[in-house]
């Protein structure tokens, strides 16, 4: 069972130690001083909250006492006002317990969105392509930044490979449940019988690494300079402005040309690079973690089959949580919070249930 005044007197002292750290800053570098101020803007609510709380149980005890008051008018008023106070501390209770579900550190991070065709061909490809449009809807829904570092079109308008960096408010806690398979069923428009055929295509969400986050070292790098092609192999560039970086110690390698400055494919292919590098980081974390992460949503994992689009029925079901909404249409533009929030509701109550047997 959860210790409340426990779990608030540690949060309350850490708030103050940040709090008189922020206040010293002389004695602060830059990288910690961004991890202090992350760490203050999410405390600060929660820190509130308790404050509120701990005001509201002064209030209780107030009320209790006065319940035995000799003037039954006065006694009368404070057991009204001790039943409204004890409803706002339970409400309050659930508030600063979801609060208090262990967060994950990436979510208020920007997202770099890899999208590749899987098996099934062409109609892979064009599957690829409605998912890379569906995902660029969702972010101009939420008024999120959405640009496409790289991508490999095939000639019927089909996507083999997007790479995206999509920036705005709290964009992987939205987008982490998306990675893995995605399922399409459909009769491709080539398919004169009017079969039904199964492609897939692949999603991973990468949470964007700042150099805060990962260091990555010059002696662990291999740079190659090329010039860009195009499709058929055709030259689109006369000097060496495409970037290939491959990393020595894990054996990940980026590709970058879309621009004509050498210094900008860089640029791109280091972000790309950062953000695979805190990507293994956490797959690792995961594994260690494998047996707890049985019966919670967001594993993660890029082979794991998590969302069926079914064209005929006009249906989409999410197998991870049983979850079939019948508005295709709807969600290929972009308007997916009907699945992504029923995933976050779902992690955060194993995350609640986990917390209330601890």
């Amino acid at each position: 069972m959860i210790n409340l005044d426990k779990q608030f007197s540690i949060i309350l002292e850490k708030f103050k130690l940040i709090e008189n750290s922020l206040n010293n800053m002389n004695d602060i570098d830059s990288n910690e001083l961004i991890k202090l101020n992350r760490e203050y803007s999410e405390l600060r609510p929660i820190v509130e909250k308790i404050k509120e709380y701990n005001n509201l149980q002064k209030d209780i005890l107030n009320l209790n006492e006065l319940v035995k008051d000799n003037d039954l008018e006065i006694s009368n008023i404070a057991e009204s006002e001790l039943i409204e106070k004890k409803n706002q501390i339970k409400d309050l209770e659930q508030e600063l317990l979801k609060l208090l579900i262990p967060k994950d550190k990436n979510d208020s991070k920007n997202s770099i969105l890899e999208i590749r065709a899987g098996t099934g061909g062409d109609e892979a490809s064009l599957f690829a392509s409605d998912l890379l449009n569906m995902y660029q809807r969702y972010a101009d829904l939420n008024s999120w930044k959405f640009d496409i570092l790289s991508i490999s079109e095939t000639g019927l308008k089909g996507v083999k490979e997007a790479i995206c960096n999509i920036s705005g408010l709290n964009v992987f806690s939205k987008l982490k449940f998306e990675s893995g398979v995605h399922r399409v069923q459909r009769v491709p428009t080539t398919e004169s019988s009017g079969r039904v055929h199964t492609s897939a295509a692949t999603v991973a969400v990468l949470p964007e690494a700042e150099e805060v986050d990962i260091e990555v070292l010059d002696k662990d790098l291999r740079i190659d300079v090329f010039r860009s092609s195009g499709p058929g192999g055709q030259s689109v560039n006369t000097t060496d402005s495409a970037v290939r970086i491959t990393h020595i110690p894990t054996g990940i390698v980026v590709s970058q040309q879309d621009e004509k400055s050498q210094h900008k494919n860089k640029a791109k292919a280091l972000k790309i690079l950062r953000s695979r590098l805190l990507d293994n980081q956490i797959q690792e974390k995961n594994k260690e973690r494998s047996e707890q992460r049985k019966n919670q949503v967001g594993s993660g994992d890029r082979s794991e089959r998590i969302r069926t689009y079914n064209f005929p029925q006009g249906r989409v079901s999410d197998h991870r949580i049983n979850l079939t909404l019948y508005n295709l249409s709807e969600i290929l533009e972009g308007k997916i919070d009907e699945l992504i929030n029923p995933l976050i509701a779902e992690e955060e109550s194993t995350k609640l249930a986990n917390m209330k047997n601890e």
